[in-house]
């Protein structure tokens, strides 16, 4: 569009563009920001039977701390 013939239609609709853009950022930006949903997000990608081989290995690892001091 150059300045000379746009019309205020063009004008009223260039800015809804842009107010849709801007709402569409804000959107992305609080969605980014928000760590509690994030943290919920990534939990329920969390299988349990990761979650099974993780306990294993902390016991694992702290049968056998306790064993070398113990030995």
């Amino acid at each position: 569009m150059s300045g000379t013939d746009t019309t205020p239609s063009d004008l009223e609709a260039d800015i809804a563009a842009q107010r849709a853009h801007l709402a569409e950022t804000v959107d992305q930006l609080s969605h980014k920001l928000d760590v509690k949903a994030q943290a919920k997000a990534r939990l329920d990608r969390v299988r349990p039977e990761q979650v099974a081989i993780a306990v294993a290995a902390v016991l694992a690892v702290s049968v056998l701390v306790w064993w070398g001091r113990h030995r």
